[in-house]
């Protein structure tokens, strides 16, 4: 069944079509928290409050774009949400470290590459990190992403440069290592 006639019937209420978008997009939805987050238990539980978000708000989505554009704006209100909440961000930096090296653990134990962006793109600020990942790995522009986390597009426009900037300078860096 097309995805158009999936939502409409979700919108409806029929559960198994509700279903079975989410399970549609929930592998692209959880990859996106993971580069976001670089860390697996964030990732998991940003996805899942993503999808729990969804179920309630399914009603309310109007089509202006993409399911998967939809589910995005979720989950990355949802991580900033978090992070303002966040008294122990100290704690969490520390942690993410940890995090980070395990997922390139993992990540080379299955004979993947870690490419030094991936590794540069993971030491960015997680604001920097997400405007990054939504314009240039998932091709986003500027007033979509300024839509999706409820920012200006001004500071959309900065964060970009400024995430863009770090991680030139750091690619730079092993270049001449």
């Amino acid at each position: 069944m097309d995805e158009s006639r999936l939502i409409q019937q979700a919108i409806q209420g029929d559960n198994r079509s509700l279903s079975e978008l989410l399970r549609r997009h929930y592998s692209f939805l959880y990859q996106y928290a993971l580069k976001l987050t670089m860390d697996k238990s964030r990732a998991e539980d940003i996805t899942q409050d993503t999808m729990l978000k969804a179920i309630e708000k399914i009603g309310t989505y109007r089509a202006q774009s993409k399911f998967s554009t939809w589910l995005i704006a979720i989950a990355s209100r949802l991580a900033i949400d978090r992070g303002r909440r966040s008294v122990r961000e100290r704690k969490w930096v520390a942690e993410e470290e940890g995090a980070l090296r395990a997922l390139r653990y993992e990540t080379l134990s299955r004979m993947n590459d870690w490419p030094d962006a991936l590794q540069a793109i993971g030491e960015l600020d997680e604001k920097l990190r997400m405007a990054v990942l939504l314009k240039y790995y998932y091709g986003y522009s500027q007033e979509e992403i300024a839509e999706m986390v409820d920012t200006p597009v001004g500071t959309v426009k900065s964060r970009i440069h400024a995430g863009m900037k770090q991680l030139r300078k750091e690619l730079s860096g092993h270049e001449e290592e």
